[in-house]
């Protein structure tokens, strides 16, 4: 399951032709992605939301904060937001689920720490 949050992050991470890429290979196209901020269905839509947050936080990476809990075909995780090597200046966290190939299907997102 570890690999599925680094293939999730990869994929926020990435741009242009990469980001089209991960989301073919690690997300089913019907994925569907939830937070507080956006909502979003398939791999269009969600690069659409992935580069929002990009052109927002310019030069800030995604990275892993803590654990992975899992169970069955779903997955709960901290995430950070922030200049690579730096504290984390956003924190969030998401619940994965994956579909019956091993592609992420659905995604819930929180906030917990947002920039004033």
């Amino acid at each position: 399951m570890q690999t599925v949050v680094e293939n999730y992050l990869a994929t926020w991470n990435a741009t242009g032709a990469e980001r089209t890429r991960l989301l073919a290979e690690h997300w089913s196209p019907e994925a569907g992605y939830t937070d507080p901020l956006a909502e979003a269905r398939g791999h269009g839509d969600i690069g659409a939301v992935i580069e929002q947050v990009q052109q927002q936080f310019p030069d800030f990476v995604f990275s892993p904060v803590g654990t992975v809990d899992a169970h069955h075909r779903q997955m709960r995780f901290q995430w950070g937001l922030g200049p690579r090597g730096a504290e984390p200046v956003v924190i969030g966290f998401d619940v994965l689920v994956l579909d019956d190939q091993d592609r992420i299907a659905d995604v819930r997102g929180f906030l917990d720490k947002v920039p004033g």
